[in-house]
C-alpha cells in the first residue's frame, strides 16, 4: 500500500515499451547500430514525482539501489534540461520503480523521458517536443521515442520515428531474473548485423524477428527457457536486448490466465498495448 505521503504526490507515468521486432541493418563508424524496430507503448510502468525547489539542486528523494545519483539517467536528464534552458530551479525526484532494470522494456530511458517532459512543464522552460527529443537522444537512443509517446516504427539508431497505430492487443511481459547488458550485446562479434531493411507498410509480426534474441538466449539459458515456456501459449519473443520476453494475446483474460500459470522463478505483468502513452495523456492535462 502506498503511504499517505505518496498519495499526495503528483505522480507522472513512465511507461514500459516493447520492441515487437528488432532488426539490425548494420554498424556505423561511431559504433552505433542501424536498426529497424516497432516500439509498442504499454499502459504500465514506473512513476515519478517532482517536488520543485528554488535552490537549483537536483536530487533523488531516495537513491536507486546500486546506482549513484550522478550516474542515474533521471538526474542526468534533469541536469541536461536545466543547463539547456538555463533554469535556476531545482527538484527532488521520487521514483516508484516497478520495471526491472536491464529488462529491455525501456525503464531507464522512459524515466529520463518522463523527467524531461514533466520538468519542461513544471519548470516552465518552454522547450518544444523536438527539442526535448534531441536532448533525450544525448541520454540514450530510446529516450526520444518515450518523449514523443506514440507507438511507432523507428529507424536510424532509433531516432527516426514514424508513428504507426497498431491494433491494441494485450501482452504478458515476463522477466527471467537475469540482467542483460545492452552494451555487451551490441559489442558481440556474432550479433547479426546484415538484416535487409523492410518497408513499414509491409510489416507483419510473423515475418520479423529480434536479431538479438538467439545471442542472448545462448548466453542466458534462463531467457531461452522462459521463451520456450511462453511459446506453448502464444506468439512470443524477446524485447530489445532482453532479458524480458513477451507473449501476445487478443484479450486481457487470456493473458492473465497464462500469468497465473507462470512458474514462481519468474516474475511478470499483463499490460495493454496502447498507441498513445500514459505520459502523453498526462502531459495533455497540463496544457
Amino acid at each position: 500500500m502506498p503511504n499517505a505521503n505518496s498519495l499526495k504526490k503528483d505522480w507522472w507515468p513512465s511507461p514500459a515499451k516493447l520492441n515487437v521486432f528488432l532488426h539490425i541493418l548494420g554498424r556505423l563508424d561511431n559504433g552505433y547500430h542501424q536498426l529497424q524496430s516497432l516500439f509498442q507503448m504499454l499502459d504500465y510502468g514506473d512513476e515519478l514525482a517532482f517536488d520543485i525547489t528554488n535552490d537549483g539542486k537536483i536530487t533523488m528523494a531516495s537513491p536507486l539501489e546500486g546506482v549513484r545519483d550522478e550516474d542515474n539517467l533521471i538526474v542526468k536528464a534533469a541536469k541536461l534540461l536545466a543547463k539547456e534552458a538555463n533554469s535556476p530551479l531545482g527538484v527532488t525526484i521520487s521514483l516508484n520503480k516497478r520495471l526491472p532494470m536491464g529488462g529491455g522494456i525501456g525503464g531507464g530511458s522512459s524515466n529520463a523521458a518522463t523527467t524531461l517532459v514533466a520538468l519542461n512543464l513544471l519548470w516552465k522552460t518552454g522547450l518544444s517536443e523536438d527539442q526535448l527529443a534531441d536532448l533525450g537522444l544525448a541520454l540514450g537512443a530510446d529516450v526520444p521515442i518515450f518523449v514523443r509517446g506514440k507507438t511507432a516504427f523507428a529507424g536510424g539508431v532509433g531516432e527516426n520515428i514514424t508513428p504507426a497505430e497498431q491494433q491494441e492487443k494485450w501482452y504478458l511481459v515476463a522477466n527471467p531474473g537475469v540482467h542483460v547488458s545492452t552494451a555487451e550485446v551490441f559489442q558481440a562479434k556474432d550479433l547479426p548485423r546484415n538484416t535487409p531493411p523492410i518497408q513499414w507498410k509491409d510489416y507483419i509480426f510473423e515475418e520479423t524477428r529480434n536479431d538479438c534474441q538467439q545471442l542472448v538466449a545462448n548466453c542466458h539459458p534462463e531467457v531461452a527457457k522462459l521463451l520456450q515456456w511462453l511459446l506453448h501459449y502464444a506468439p512470443s519473443r524477446m524485447t530489445g536486448t532482453g532479458a524480458c520476453v513477451f507473449a501476445i494475446f487478443s484479450d486481457k483474460a487470456s493473458a492473465e490466465h497464462v500469468l497465473a500459470l507462470l512458474p514462481n522463478a519468474w516474475q511478470g505483468f499483463v499490460a495493454k498495448g496502447v498507441n498513445s502513452s500514459p505520459l502523453l495523456n498526462k502531459k495533455k492535462q497540463y496544457k
